[in-house]
């Protein structure tokens, strides 16, 4: 079941409230109206802050007469980073409220194509816009193109379908992420050679297709000593992506450099720390690149288990997603450049 993170519009008699004192004075602060103590601008000034209160926004909201719906369609299962997105758009209530926007998830299977477009196909004429972490395929983009003739306003968030009718896309450069991470496997090798290893949730997600086209292309061009292997697909599943990479190692001794596409990172770990390469001492061997800075791969980096994190700003992409879904069911322009995500580079010496 969708669960709705807005809650109910701010007013003015909300603000006077929380800060103690009458509607007169809170009107008067806000028109910087004279006989106010200084102490008591600042608490109503807090208030206001505090909530993210725009009383010109809220006017403008309430004149429409009804809320407008989005739909944030997110990946079902335990991926760290899209619980971050998803906790972000938690934090963004109030200021969701005073716009009159309520926003639901809903968790669906985006490693099945079908289970998607259905997931898709449901959300037809009931919202006004929908941000959908998407699979790259023809049924789910004839679902995205549906939803669009119906008039709803469609961006795809992190994984992009870019042969659909989406009207913008969230995220990063995916093919210049992969290809940061090709260079830091290189580098952080030296002068080895050997294989390397990629993991990705799916070939069919087009985040991890370009992350590994750009991979690829570092690789090629500037490390032929290193041999990439072919791509194992764990899903973004912990368990599946340790079996999956623990029988690759289990074949291959020569294996020096790893790189982790997307999630299941706690998966991929393990098999990188099993007993029998410890005890061989391939486990400190291997270098390991991967995804997203959580709380497991920020334990990873001290631990020395992992040696580079590709970070992207989860609070960033889930605060773009809203406000370009809401430009659009204004018909206001997109801020391109405010609404650009940007990659970074975290190590253990400096995790944030």
């Amino acid at each position: 079941m969708a669960d709705t993170l807005a809650a109910t519009a701010l007013t003015l008699k909300d603000i006077a409230r929380e800060a103690g004192v009458s509607l007169a004075t809170v009107d008067r602060v806000l028109h910087n109206r004279p006989g106010v103590r200084p102490d008591t601008v600042r608490r109503v000034k807090a208030a206001i802050e505090r909530n993210a209160f725009q009383p010109h926004v809220a006017a403008a909201e309430l004149a429409r007469g009804r809320a407008r719906r989005f739909a944030f369609v997110m990946p079902s299962g335990p991926n760290p980073f899209m619980q971050q997105i998803e906790a972000y758009l938690g934090e963004m209530s109030a200021w969701l409220s005073v716009r009159r926007l309520n926003v639901e998830m809903v968790p669906t299977d985006v490693f099945d194509p079908s289970v998607l477009a259905a997931s898709l196909e449901a959300l037809s004429g009931d919202y006004d816009g929908v941000a959908v972490v998407a699979l790259d395929h023809p049924g789910v983009r004839a679902a995205i193109n549906d939803l669009v003739d119906a008039g709803t306003k469609v961006v795809t968030l992190v994984s992009d379908v870019p042969s659909s009718r989406r009207h913008h896309y969230v995220g990063i450069d995916n093919i210049a992420a992969g290809r940061t991470a090709g260079a830091l496997v290189g580098r952080l090798a030296g002068q080895k050679s050997g294989k390397v290893a990629i993991v990705a949730g799916s070939q069919g997600l087009r985040d991890h297709a370009e992350r590994i086209f750009g991979f690829n292309q570092v690789m090629a061009s500037e490390f032929p000593g290193l041999s990439v292997l072919p791509v194992l697909e764990g899903r973004d599943e912990d368990d599946r992506s340790e079996q999956v990479l623990a029988r690759l190692l289990g074949r291959h001794a020569d294996i020096v450099g790893l790189y982790n596409v997307g999630a299941g990172t706690q998966g991929v770990a393990k098999a990188l720390n099993d007993k029998a390469l410890s005890d061989a001492g391939r486990d400190k061997q291997v270098v390991f690149v991967g995804h997203d800075v959580t709380v497991l791969t920020r334990r990873l980096l001290l631990q020395g288990v992992m040696d580079a994190a590709i970070s992207q700003n989860p609070g960033h992409e889930a605060r773009a997603a809203v406000r370009v879904l809401l430009a659009l069911a204004r018909g206001e322009p997109i801020l391109r450049e405010q609404e650009k995500i940007r990659i970074d580079i975290v190590m253990r010496d400096n995790l944030p």
